[in-house]
């Protein structure tokens, strides 16, 4: 017969394992990760489009790109958002004879004018600006027009024509003034040979009266 010792003694139940407690660090990093991803959205557009927003840019042009006019201006303006420094700005513009404009580019509020000179003939121009911006940073950039007929010095040579032929047509009488007025000394030289003349006269009438007493005064002697 079993003794009481020879029973089976009773395992303790295993209890269930704890799981560790999340770690501080680690929430506060998931966090961080969670309110960046929600706030990029909303402050890189911020960020990205504040210095791009503060330059400068071009609203027209006169002429406009690609136009076409009857002639080509005696001038270029650009028209730009701000008003511009004039320190560094510069457009030239150049056309089928070559460079045409002249002097340093105008700036006025926010118009920027280049002068044109010289001959332009008919042809497609090309205009290269190079602005600096209200807060110092240089922008760039081209546009061309086109011109139907031809400007400049060849449309003003006919008009100097007509002005040189009436010289040369009043200054024609001019000698013949002057050889007019040579003859006018002339008068004086008959009136000293016209008194000499009569001196001569004087004399021979003098010389006939002596003659003449004479011969009658030998006629009387002959006959007493």
């Amino acid at each position: 017969m079993p003794t009481p010792t020879d029973r089976p003694t009773a395992r303790p139940a295993r209890r269930p394992l704890a799981r560790p407690a999340a770690r501080p660090a680690g929430r506060r990093r998931a966090a961080a990760l969670l309110l960046g991803g929600l706030l990029a959205p909303a402050v890189l557009p911020v960020v990205g489009a504040g210095p791009a927003a503060a330059h400068d840019r071009l609203e027209s042009t006169d002429p406009a790109d690609g136009a076409g006019v009857a002639v080509a201006p005696d001038a270029v303006v650009l028209t730009m958002s701000s008003p511009p420094l004039a320190l560094g700005t510069r457009v030239q513009v150049t056309g089928p004879a070559g460079v045409v404009s002249t002097g340093e580019a105008r700036v006025v509020d926010d118009t920027v004018t280049q002068a044109v000179t010289g001959e332009r003939p008919a042809g497609t121009y090309e205009v290269q600006w190079r602005v600096t911006s209200s807060d110092g940073h240089p922008v760039s950039g081209s546009f061309t027009f086109t011109a139907a007929s031809a400007a400049g010095s060849p449309t003003a040579s006919p008009t100097a024509s007509p002005t040189a032929s009436p010289t040369t047509t009043t200054g024609g009488p001019a000698p013949s003034a002057s050889t007019s007025t040579a003859p006018a000394a002339d008068p004086v030289d008959p009136a000293s040979s016209g008194g000499g003349g009569a001196l001569v006269a004087v004399a021979a009438a003098v010389v006939v009266v002596v003659g003449g007493a004479g011969g009658i005064i030998g006629y009387r002697r002959r006959r007493g």
